[in-house]
């Protein structure tokens, strides 16, 4: 895919935007430099993104607040944000479980795929229009 081609629109498991935002040489780290190189155009909806915001304080990162605000810097500029449906596709009580919230998002966004490492998520390939691989499987569909 060259420069100039429309970016696809993706939705990012939490977890792997964490993974490719703190670890340089990681597994995931082709992720970030599709959405630098506009590859890929990450979708967010103000969950996802306080999500994000959240696991960034976690102590165990030991991450200062101008480090956080660096690895958002690297990452909110490249993604769309989307409201959520409404009424939401998912009918029930009021408490989404993440699964839901990525779901809700990359059928609301038209995604051409959701990334994520979640087992829950992955198994649900079947019962889902919009492809649900992970971070290895849309690698390999970039690069071929």
């Amino acid at each position: 895919m060259t420069e100039s081609a429309t970016p696809l629109r993706v939705v990012i498991d939490t977890n792997l935007v964490l993974s490719a935002l703190l670890f340089a040489q990681g597994r995931v780290t082709p992720l970030r430099l599709a959405w630098q190189n506009q590859q890929i155009q990450p979708l967010l909806s103000k969950t996802t993104a306080a999500e994000l915001i959240r696991v960034l304080q976690y102590p165990k990162f030991k991450l200062s607040a101008d480090h956080q605000q660096e690895l958002l810097a690297d990452y909110l500029p490249y993604c769309q944000t989307m409201n959520p449906p409404s009424p939401p596709f998912f009918k029930g009580g009021n408490t989404f479980s993440h699964s839901q919230v990525l779901i809700e998002l990359a059928i609301a966004g038209h995604a051409a795929a959701l990334i994520t490492g979640d087992q829950d998520l992955l198994c649900m390939v079947e019962h889902f229009a919009c492809p649900i691989l992970t971070a290895e499987q849309f690698l390999q569909t970039l690069t071929s």
